[in-house]
């Protein structure tokens, strides 16, 4: 029997702006998590791999790992389990820009 890691769930977006990214997908966004907008919210517990990408001044990747810890309707929370130190920067300038 071989050894391999929990499976993650990849989700995996773009957007043409960062208020596009927040109108569409995020609803709430911290440096320690998100609520993720979706029409099939992942079941609690379940790990995913996130990565979406929002025009800023430059193209933006935020990457890193997480898992959903609540479910309502209209979507999921997520909280950052993994995120490196590139996109915690990206995180960082994001959340002084939002209005």
């Amino acid at each position: 029997m071989t050894d391999r890691k929990d499976e993650r769930v990849t989700i995996n977006k773009e957007f043409a702006s960062f208020d596009a990214f927040l109108e569409e997908y995020v609803t709430n966004i911290s440096r320690t998590g998100a609520f993720i907008r979706s029409k099939s919210p992942l079941p609690i517990g379940t790990k995913v791999r996130l990565m979406f990408t929002v025009i800023m001044d430059d193209i933006e990747t935020i990457e890193g790992e997480g898992e959903v810890v609540r479910v309502e309707e209209g979507g999921m929370g997520v909280v950052f389990r993994e995120v490196g130190s590139a996109s915690k920067a990206i995180l960082d300038r994001l959340l002084i820009a939002k209005p």
